[in-house]
């Protein structure tokens, strides 16, 4: 959607102060959120991008935290990429030339515009992983992002789990159960057959520059609409409207023991 199409979706500007009632009356106060959004079902706010994060500081407060994706997913081996891929004999020079992921630095790379504007953002801070970065504001920020291993970077000892040991919640604004991070965390905890994989990411060891390698599963979000869909059927989620988009609040503890089984039997 472009900036002219949300002008056109909504009669009134949507305000930062608009946006923060609308969180607050789905029942966004001051907890723990997870934050997965699309900027441009929101309509057409003032600001852009920072009046939603202003929006959502003024909803959790300083008393609560925001988590958001800040993923790098292109910082990975240069001969696997699709979207485009490059030529072979571009390969030696590109893993040479690729810059070491810096969590300060680094941009993220398709999860959008508020995920991007919050990890900017003076008091925000973010985790250390290559790929798999997460970025938090708020009461718990430093111990959410403090300990991200390698390893299963969506699993155990990562940003998602942090949240689900603090019963937080999933804010999700105008955007699917495909987007829904914390469904990879069930994944990596459900007992279903999969292929492992060993990935890798270019990072600062010791000031040096280093193709670092970890492991993994395979993972797909194929079936997350639809085990998503399961889990507002038989347990529930806050749906309502914020801004111009659809949103739904989860407990994302729920989801994820729900998920866990779920893919548990279907996978």
């Amino acid at each position: 959607m472009s900036e002219g199409d949300a002008v056109e979706a909504v009669e009134e500007p949507v305000t930062p102060e608009r946006l923060a009632s609308d969180l607050r009356d789905l029942g966004v106060r001051g907890e723990t959120v997870l934050v997965h959004s699309s900027m441009s079902s929101l309509g057409w706010v003032p600001g852009g991008p920072q009046g939603v994060v202003e929006a959502l500081r003024d909803a959790v407060t300083e008393a609560g935290t925001i988590v958001v994706p800040t993923h790098t997913s292109h910082l990975c081996t240069p001969g696997v990429w699709e979207n485009p891929p490059i030529p072979d004999d571009w390969l030696p020079a590109v893993r040479e030339s690729m810059p070491a992921f810096r969590p300060d630095v680094t941009p993220s790379r398709g999860v959008g515009a508020v995920p991007e504007c919050l990890r900017t953002h003076p008091d925000a801070v973010r985790s250390d992983h290559p790929q798999y970065s997460f970025a938090a504001w708020g009461a718990d920020a430093d111990a959410i992002v403090a300990t991200h291993e390698l390893d299963r970077g969506l699993g155990e000892n990562s940003p998602l789990s942090a949240v689900y040991d603090r019963d937080g919640l999933v804010l999700i604004l105008g955007t699917g159960h495909d987007t829904n991070t914390s469904l990879h965390l069930a994944e990596t905890r459900a007992d279903y057959e999969r292929d492992e994989t060993v990935e890798e990411g270019p990072m600062l060891v010791d000031g040096e520059h280093q193709w670092v390698e970890f492991a993994d599963i395979e993972r797909t979000t194929d079936d997350f609409d639809a085990v998503g869909a399961a889990f507002e059927d038989d347990v529930g989620v806050e749906t309502g409207r914020v801004g111009a988009a659809d949103a739904k609040l989860l407990d994302q503890r729920a989801l994820v023991d729900y998920a866990t089984e779920w893919f548990g039997r279907n996978r």
